[in-house]
């Protein structure tokens, strides 16, 4: 069956089109996106103000249309970090279901954690042993450990990129002042987690998924994406210590310039890259391994699971 997968980000708005049937590899069709930056569209009251709400329902609108182009059989919307912690989300959700038809589900931090590490485990397989996990959303930041598909521990932490942007860094370039602020609140926030996970032991392989880590590690020397999803790629911490001072003293249309990065996520890569040199430095990473699945694939893999089950218990014969 061709499903599809509508994911309100915290930046993005992303409709995901695979052929996919229990048991098998979901197989990408289509990939439409729109910029929506939700994260930094909240007001001081932390609600997102009527021309956001405007914004999403008209690209929510161009996102069906292109679900109904291809086929899309069954679609899995949801929404993250931006939609979840809006003062006014009842009621954007109101909106968006009577004038699009869309119910948005909307995850939890632990579900992204949780949903992600799922990918994740699938994509390494089970020789990968003990997995840790780090997502960089534009909202929040997941981390997630475990040997199973199912993680020991799970947690989603304020510190996306795009929120930490928004909030910290004003400047463009940002001021060194703003930057070694937001180093250290970043800091102490991912400390405050570590110790949950290194009672559980040390991981056996760590990954990470999101766009924020894979421009660091393309930055880094990484192989293009046109060279194939299968094409190893890592990130080392010591190349990232060293591009940290780099791109904070860039503008926003320099780190543009970088490979791989894009113009819509150049103004927030130094926020990112603060997250992602916190977390290597305070989990004892010096080297991750990029996966190209992620939450999107969670959410579709947790679907052909259920469907799988379900097919499982009908009587046979039926």
């Amino acid at each position: 069956m061709r499903l599809g997968v509508l994911d309100v980000g915290s930046n993005t708005v992303h409709l995901l089109v695979v052929d996919a049937h229990p048991g098998a590899r979901p197989l990408p069709a289509h990939s439409h996106k729109a910029e929506l930056r939700l994260a930094q569209l909240l007001d001081e009251e932390g609600a997102i103000g009527a021309q956001g709400v405007d914004r999403l329902v008209a690209v929510l609108r161009e996102a069906l249309q292109a679900a109904e182009d291809k086929g899309v059989e069954d679609l899995l919307p949801f929404a993250t970090s931006a939609v979840r912690e809006a003062g006014n989300a009842d009621d954007v959700l109101a909106r968006v279901q009577a004038e699009t038809g869309v119910r948005l589900q909307v995850l939890s931090g632990e579900e992204e954690a949780r949903l992600t590490f799922l990918a994740a485990r699938r994509w390494f397989g089970w020789s990968a042993g003990k997995l840790l996990v780090l997502d960089i959303g534009g909202g929040s930041l997941e981390i997630a450990y475990g040997l199973d598909e199912e993680p020991d521990a799970a947690v989603s932490l304020p510190l996306g990129a795009g929120r930490l942007t928004a909030g910290w860094l004003p400047g463009d370039p940002p001021d060194p002042e703003d930057v070694r602020a937001l180093r250290r609140h970043v800091r102490t926030e991912i400390a405050r987690t570590v110790g949950d996970f290194s009672r559980l032991g040390a991981p056996d392989h760590v990954v990470a998924t999101s766009k924020t880590f894979k421009q660091l590690a393309r930055i880094a020397g990484a192989a293009r994406s046109a060279e194939g999803l299968y094409v190893q790629r890592e990130l080392k911490r010591e190349s990232l210590e060293a591009w940290v001072p780099r791109l904070a003293a860039m503008t926003a249309d320099e780190r543009a310039e970088l490979p791989g990065v894009s113009d819509g996520r150049a103004g927030q890569l130094v926020a990112g890259a603060l997250v992602a040199e916190a977390a290597m430095d305070l989990f004892g990473v010096e080297r991750l391994e990029i996966c190209p699945w992620a939450l999107r694939e969670g959410v579709i893999l947790r679907r052909l699971d259920h469907m799988e089950t379900s097919s499982d218990m009908r009587p046979q014969g039926s």
